[in-house]
């Protein structure tokens, strides 16, 4: 382009130069907005995840940058509050919300002197920790340096175009020399001004910044659009690989669950089902386990009318209390058998957590507590299935019973329960066998890094998922939305489209213009239009992507 404008000045074609650098100084105008505002997406996107902690300091708790906490420091996490970087405990005790680091959807209780983990969500009180890792080597960190390095990883067709500019472009500059010198031997009334004009024209014609530009654009604003849609891509070739996706394997808890205790089901044979609710409800809000907390949640109301008293605990088996005059007993099968009061065996045969209720000595009903599924769940599958995905898998550490149960209510294709990590690794390597699949795997815990790495695309769950699942995966989903997986396949089937018509309209203008510029039918004007013009109309292109609805 520096040569084609230094050209025309040469031979007194001012307007043609000046209008070579000055559509070429647009185009990279265009270039600059269409990147500054996919860049700003993803910055958006990871600003959403929470970074503070609370640090001790001068005798108070101060809301500080995690940056600044030192190994050693004493900060305090608020029930509801994730633990910002790895700790030991130091407060008695309080259960833990797990699933994002283990993929178990039981609370887990840590004592006094219990290492904590960044990721872990409290569910109790207030609790106080000493700090034992530094902010570096935590989530937010890690998933910053994976935005940095995600242009290191470049889509083949991104990469093919590349190479094909770095041998395209010297050719096309010698063959434009050769039009300015082979004429003269063999043309007879050869006139160098005209032959240098073609030539110039032929140069910038051939200048291959509407390829250059426009391709790695697109793809950029692929990642762009998707980070607005809370997918994080980290790198354009996971963009091409999703479109071929053909087998999601899934983790269960997390994932395609919430990974929170809800009440499932209530069952009263003897008793009005609300009647019995309001009682044990009243008796579960004197207790913080989480369990009880489900229930106390589940109904809100009558909270005057229905008063405990006399609350005991009795460790390994629930509670008991008075409610309005009425003894009540809520927990396992065996407080029911501690107090000599007849159930029915078939309890001890359900899968899910059992709340047996007894009133004044009497076994009155039960609750079914359980993890509840992900509202767009089901709509997920179906979504997969609509973009081309053949077959749909969950794999699960949960029981066999419920993860089958799971996979029925959301309709996936087969469900695997009772798998340790490496039960889930040899399953992700038994249907790698067939070289036809290309597989995503879905998860979120420590426990399925492995399966991650091991699969053609790994997603992780972003908002609750683990640093080694976000770190290891290649797409991260931060709003924890099954249904993103199917958003992440068509915004890459949309990026590719738009990547073949900025190909096919660059290569299609320039070898029409090429052929007329040689043949002295086209010109200066023509070229720019050729580079310039075709480059601008690329740019507008791949900026669309962005602006599509998914």
């Amino acid at each position: 382009m520096t040569v084609a404008t230094l050209g025309a000045f040469a031979i007194g074609e001012y307007p043609e130069g000046v209008a070579v650098m000055l559509f070429y100084a647009i185009g990279e105008l265009f270039q600059s907005a269409a990147v500054n505002r996919a860049t700003s997406n993803i910055k958006t996107l990871l600003d959403v995840r929470p970074a503070f902690a609370n640090l001790l300091k001068n005798g108070n708790f101060q809301s500080v940058n995690p940056e600044t906490v030192e190994i050693g420091d004493i900060i305090q996490v608020r029930s509801g509050e994730k633990v910002p970087l790895d700790c030991e405990m130091l407060s008695e005790k309080t259960s833990f919300n797990t699933v994002a680091l283990t993929g178990e959807s039981k609370p887990k209780t840590i004592e006094k002197g219990e290492t904590v983990l960044a990721g872990m969500l409290n569910l109790d009180k207030v609790i106080e920790l000493r700090v034992t890792k530094k902010f570096a080597d935590s989530s937010l960190a890690r998933i910053l340096e994976m935005v940095q390095n995600a242009s290191a990883h470049k889509a083949q067709t991104e990469l093919l175009i590349r190479r094909f500019a770095k041998i395209y472009t010297p050719i096309v500059f010698f063959l434009a020399v050769a039009l300015v010198v082979v004429p003269y031997f063999g043309v007879g009334n050869y006139v160098f001004k005209d032959w240098l004009y073609r030539a110039l024209v032929f140069l910038v014609i051939s200048c291959p910044c509407a390829l250059v530009i426009s391709i790695p654009l697109g793809y950029f604003g692929g990642i762009g659009a998707a980070s607005r849609h809370g997918i994080l891509f980290k790198g354009s070739n996971y963009l091409d690989l999703m479109t071929k996706v053909n087998t999601v394997v899934m983790d269960k808890t997390g994932t395609m669950t919430e990974g929170v205790f809800t009440v499932q089901e209530i069952m009263s044979g003897q008793m009005d089902k609300a009647e019995m609710v309001k009682l044990l409800a009243a008796l579960e809000r004197q207790s913080t386990h989480p369990i009880a907390k489900a229930i106390a949640e589940f109904t809100k109301n009558d909270v005057l009318k229905y008063q405990a008293t006399e609350v005991e605990e009795i460790s390994g088996h629930g509670l008991k209390g008075m409610v309005n005059g009425k003894m009540v007993l809520a927990g396992n099968t065996k407080l029911l058998k501690k107090f000599g009061i007849g159930f029915d065996e078939k309890l001890n045969g359900i899968v899910e957590t059992v709340v047996a209720v007894a009133i004044d000595n009497q076994s009155i009903g039960y609750l079914l507590i359980g993890d509840k599924i992900k509202e767009d769940a089901t709509e997920a599958i179906r979504q997969m299935h609509e973009e081309g995905v053949t077959q749909t898998v969950m794999l699960s550490g949960d029981k066999n019973a419920i993860t089958q149960k799971v996979a029925q209510a959301v309709g996936i294709d087969k469900a695997f329960g009772d798998l340790l990590p490496e039960g889930k690794v040899q399953k992700v390597k038994e249907l790698k066998q067939d070289k036809t699949r290309i597989l995503a795997f879905v998860g979120d815990g420590i426990n399925d890094a492995p399966v991650l790495a091991l699969s053609d695309v790994g997603i992780a769950m972003g908002a609750m998922g683990s640093d080694a699942a976000i770190e290891t995966a290649n797409v991260v989903i931060q709003t924890d939305q099954p249904s993103k997986i199917a958003t992440a396949i068509k915004i890459g089937k949309a990026t590719r489209s738009i990547v073949f018509q900025n190909i096919a309209l660059a290569f299609g203008v320039k070898v029409v213009v090429l052929l007329l510029g040689a043949g002295g039918l086209a010109t200066m004007w023509e070229a720019v239009f050729a580079d310039v013009g075709v480059a601008l109309l690329a740019i507008v292109n791949a900026i669309r992507v962005q602006k599509m609805a998914f």
